[in-house]
């Protein structure tokens, strides 16, 4: 299937569609492939990337690009063989695949045929050469954070983490963070998933006061003073909320400490729990993502997960990249335009290590709504994190 960015999108990858145009004659547009789940567990996600980028190329004009998606099945063999199908057409640049081990597969086929991939993986071990990843990285989100609570006077960090490769990460991002912040951890509990975390919690908090029965009047103690002035929960749903009312009938003042988040925070429904009200967490500018999920519900008629925006910001580099800005188009030296480019998940570019780095912004819990209480930077000169 081939995106025509002067029509209207197509519609859902797999439903009847019109047939493509005519393909392009030398020197016309470059092809450039998506490698998406467009089946298997993840194919409702792929589809609806794929969706994006198709939308993204319409509203960028994007005349210059033929889009060349591929269904990498779920598995490092199908995304492989979908690499080398798309390399044969002669693509340009590979977006995807989205998930670790199909990065891994991609990554030699990519870098024998001299193809520059650009990934939706987190996992930053995958990134260099000729392999750069646009995912949202914990990193990135803990730097923001902690720059943030050290530009308001907190400095004694803990982190209460599932024991998860999700959680270790998120925590050794904290740590490897506060020293160059001029602050500390002070305080570290991981817990297993699904588990009970009242253990952990505890280890945080060895001397609060345990919560009164339902039927006696509150105790009149006052918990003392936790050793931190921030807490990191790299957590999402209905665990998180638990865990934050579980850390309230603890004996933990939220409005003495502030709790930090993570991706996992960035629902719309966050703020619904008291336990998390006047939280923080670090995002994408919500404004731009709220105008594309617009867009993208009246082309296609449905929600778009939160992860189909790097569908969109695909194709929009991939625009960028087509007319050369930053060096040859589609060269290691264009991707690494040390300007960024611009997308709906923000302003975002790549280090020479192959990582990504975006604007975020900060958000705080508001029950009627999360509010942005330190907005994205509008460039990358003198970014503050």
């Amino acid at each position: 299937m081939v995106a025509a960015p002067l029509a209207p999108p197509q519609p859902p990858y797999g439903e009847p569609q019109a047939p493509p145009p005519p393909a392009p004659q030398p020197g016309g547009p470059a092809k450039v492939a998506l490698l998406v789940p467009l089946s298997g567990s993840n194919a409702a996600l792929g589809k609806a990337m794929l969706n994006a980028a198709q939308l993204a190329l319409f509203e960028t004009g994007g005349d210059q690009l033929t889009l060349v998606p591929r269904d990498t099945g779920g598995t490092p063999s199908s995304a492989a063989s979908a690499a080398r199908s798309v390399i044969a057409e002669g693509v340009k640049v590979i977006f995807g695949p989205l998930v670790a081990a199909e990065v891994e597969a991609v990554k030699p086929v990519a870098a024998a045929a001299h193809v520059n991939v650009v990934a939706f993986s987190t996992v930053e071990s995958l990134a260099g050469g000729n392999t750069f990843l646009m995912g949202f990285l914990p990193r990135e989100e803990v730097v923001r954070e902690v720059g943030f609570a050290r530009d308001r006077g907190l400095r004694r960090f803990a982190v209460l983490a599932p024991n998860t490769t999700y959680g270790h990460l998120m925590t050794d991002a904290l740590r490897q963070t506060v020293g160059p912040a001029g602050a500390s951890v002070t305080g570290m509990q991981f817990y297993q998933p699904g588990g009970e975390v009242e253990t952990a919690i505890h280890g945080l908090l060895p001397a609060a006061a345990a919560p009164s029965a339902p039927d006696q009047a509150p105790s009149a103690a006052v918990p003392p003073a936790p050793a931190f002035d921030a807490l990191l929960l790299p957590e999402g749903g209905a665990r998180l909320r638990q865990i934050a009312q579980q850390l309230r009938s603890a004996g933990l003042d939220t409005k003495a400490v502030r709790l930090l988040g993570s991706g996992l925070w960035d629902v719309p429904d966050i703020g619904s729990d008291q336990a998390l009200d006047g939280g923080w967490f670090a995002a994408a500018p919500p404004e731009a993502r709220r105008d594309f999920e617009q867009r993208y519900r009246a082309t296609y008629g449905s929600e778009p997960p939160r992860l189909a925006a790097l569908g969109y910001d695909a194709a929009s580099l991939a625009a960028a990249l087509a007319r050369g800005e930053g060096g040859p188009p589609f060269s290691r030296e264009a991707i690494l335009n040390p300007n960024g480019f611009a997308g709906v998940n923000g302003l975002f570019r790549f280090t020479p290590a192959g990582l990504v780095q975006h604007a975020l912004a900060v958000l705080e819990v508001q029950p009627e709504g999360n509010i942005v209480v330190s907005p994205a930077p509008q460039s990358f000169q003198n970014i503050g994190y």
